[in-house]
């Protein structure tokens, strides 16, 4: 490990001496900055619930989206800029001829090029918050945010400030130079601020923190890593125009992957939407026990009839993609409810007990029971058939980068609460991808032609 991570510093200090990574970040913030006042008019009252509400909702969707095609292009500028041209100018020869695996040159220069690519997304995340925290301004009598623009600003002046000081008397980097001082002050302006209202008073650090835009921060971040992945591996072959085209073609496919592949692979149609659910007993509400009941309350009538001693079938997504309960082969008849639902002959399912036009009282039946991932809840769609898994698309969607899933916006301009169960299967979701795109970068480094 010690040659990789030597390898991963150097990356780094010469990554963030590329002067893209400075204006990359400039740019972003420049950006930022103008989103505060071309996002008005457009969503709305500020009564929204949620951590965003009315115009913000915009501002963050442009600001977060901002950071990820930045982060994309910094990450494919910087791989080419320390790998592809290494190996154009025979550089690289000097670690390969020692030694060294290849692989340890693969996985350090992506650590360092993560690691610069990081720090950017950090400054910028950081302007993004600091975005959120001004607001919109709607209209001319809107009074600006004098702490965040005192401190952020503050933050940018004096780090430019130490790196042209540093620059003429020293001969430091510019850019490395910004970097180092602008990622910490940004970081120490952020929480200024959330100790600092907008009239200069002091105040709780929780008045302002916005945890659910922090989680959705995080998450695209894996996102970023994953590009960068992706940029190594393409560095390893091609130049840098190409390294970019390849990037951007991977972060399309990405976007559409849903449409072009998972709408075919898997298939069902949804008869209904559920209002409101709830336990029978509030002692036993995991509905994963046999003889425990939920009640349901439909939005509207069912486009099929259900009726007493159906099976309900339910899940999160229209086309059937994570059902939460399991679908029997063998419906239970009528007789059976009425008589035995725990016999050994009864097929483990999720039957309909009752019907009271649009509310349902489920129950699991069965011995041993249905298999319930969790209960039904507000917003689920209900079927009347299992869902069709077509096998070959499946396994094309399964393979391909899904960018959706690192894209949690509307989840808080929803005001929908992000489960940190959901923000470690995203991160374990980034890690295999890396995983995947590096060894990807080690097959082709390792029959590269670099003398």
């Amino acid at each position: 490990m010690l040659p990789t991570l030597t390898i991963a510093r150097n990356t780094l200090v010469e990554a963030l001496r590329q002067p893209v990574v400075f204006l990359v970040v400039v740019l972003s913030g420049i950006l930022q900055i103008l989103s505060v006042w071309w996002s008005a008019y457009s969503m709305g009252y500020r009564s929204d619930p949620g951590e965003v509400a009315a115009d913000e909702k915009l501002l963050f969707d442009i600001g977060l989206s901002t950071i990820f095609v930045c982060g994309m292009l910094l990450a494919a500028f910087i791989s080419t800029a320390v790998i592809s041209r290494e190996i154009e100018n025979k550089t690289i020869l000097t670690m390969v001829s020692k030694p060294l695996s290849r692989a340890s040159v693969v996985f350090g220069k992506f650590l360092g090029v993560a690691g610069a690519t990081l720090i950017a997304s950090v400054v910028m995340l950081a302007f993004l918050m600091l975005a959120l925290r001004h607001g919109v301004l709607s209209t001319a009598a809107d009074d600006p945010d004098q702490p965040v623009w005192t401190f952020g600003m503050g933050a940018v002046a004096i780090s430019l400030l130490v790196a042209g000081a540093g620059n003429f008397l020293y001969g430091w980097s510019f850019p490395q130079t910004v970097m180092s001082v602008l990622t910490p002050l940004s970081i120490v302006a952020y929480l200024a601020v959330l100790a600092i209202g907008k009239k200069w008073e002091f105040q709780p650090l929780a008045t302002d923190f916005k945890g659910q835009v922090l989680l959705a921060c995080v998450s695209m971040s894996a996102a970023i890593l994953v590009m960068t992945a992706v940029a190594v591996a393409a560095s390893t072959r091609l130049s840098q125009v190409m390294t970019i085209v390849v990037c951007a073609g991977v972060f399309a496919l990405g976007l559409l992957t849903n449409y072009f592949f998972g709408r075919f692979a898997f298939v069902n149609d949804p008869i209904a939407t559920v209002a409101q659910a709830y336990p029978s007993d509030a002692l036993n509400d995991s509905l994963s026990q046999s003889g425990q009941r939920y009640v349901v309350r439909l939005v509207t009538p069912p486009e099929v009839e259900l009726k007493r001693g159906m099976q309900f079938l339910y899940g999160p997504t229209p086309n059937g993609l994570g059902t939460a309960n399991h679908w029997s082969p063998q419906t239970p008849p009528e007789a059976v409810l009425a008589d035995d639902l725990f016999g050994p002959d009864v097929p483990a399912a999720v039957v309909i007990t009752e019907v009271d036009d649009l509310t349902y009282t489920i129950r699991n039946i069965g011995s041993p029971p249905a298999r319930v991932s969790r209960p039904p809840r507000e917003g689920d769609f209900v079927f009347a058939r299992p869902t069709k898994v077509r096998p070959a698309a499946a396994a094309i969607w399964s393979i391909t980068p899904n960018m959706h899933f690192f894209w949690l916006v509307d989840a808080v301009s929803q005001a929908r609460t992000i489960p940190l169960r959901h923000i470690g299967l995203v991160l374990a979701y980034a890690g295999c991808l890396v995983v995947g795109f590096l060894s990807i970068a080690v097959f082709l480094f390792q029959t590269r032609d670099v003398g």
